[in-house]
């Protein structure tokens, strides 16, 4: 993943915060929305863009195309860095592999317990009923 050219290739957009906050709500596009498009970035090579693809599978448009928002600040530039921030991000934890779980033997120890436990519940089982003449 080359940080500098997706850089290059985000696409931001400023728009009005919804919800409360006076007059300054209404006439400043604080609001920035930021789309990447997966398929047509040359930052990513084609396994990054194939893993990516997989784990942001909810999160993309039927296009391959991530769209974050942010308006949690009153600045746009500001906000513009958090979505950033929050995009490369979201890259970087999507591009790590998962280490191969290795299959484990049970202990012996372990399965002798289990039968023994087992073996003693029958028995307290098999002493509460009734005898038979």
């Amino acid at each position: 993943m080359k940080k500098e050219i997706i850089q290059t290739e985000l696409q931001y957009k400023a728009v009005r915060s919804s919800g409360a906050g006076g007059q300054n709500v209404n006439k400043v596009s604080s609001k920035v929305i930021l789309s990447f498009s997966i398929e047509n970035s040359l930052g990513l090579n084609d396994d990054e863009k194939k893993l990516i693809k997989q784990k942001l599978s909810s999160k993309l448009t039927s296009g391959f195309v991530l769209i974050l928002n942010c308006d949690e600040d009153r600045s746009q530039l500001k906000n513009k860095e958090i979505v950033t921030k929050r995009l490369f991000h979201i890259l970087e934890k999507s591009l790590v592999k998962p280490k191969p779980r290795k299959a484990t033997k049970v202990p012996k120890s372990v399965i002798e317990k289990r039968l023994k436990e087992k073996k003693s519940t029958s028995e307290i089982k098999n002493n509460r009923r009734k005898l038979d003449f």
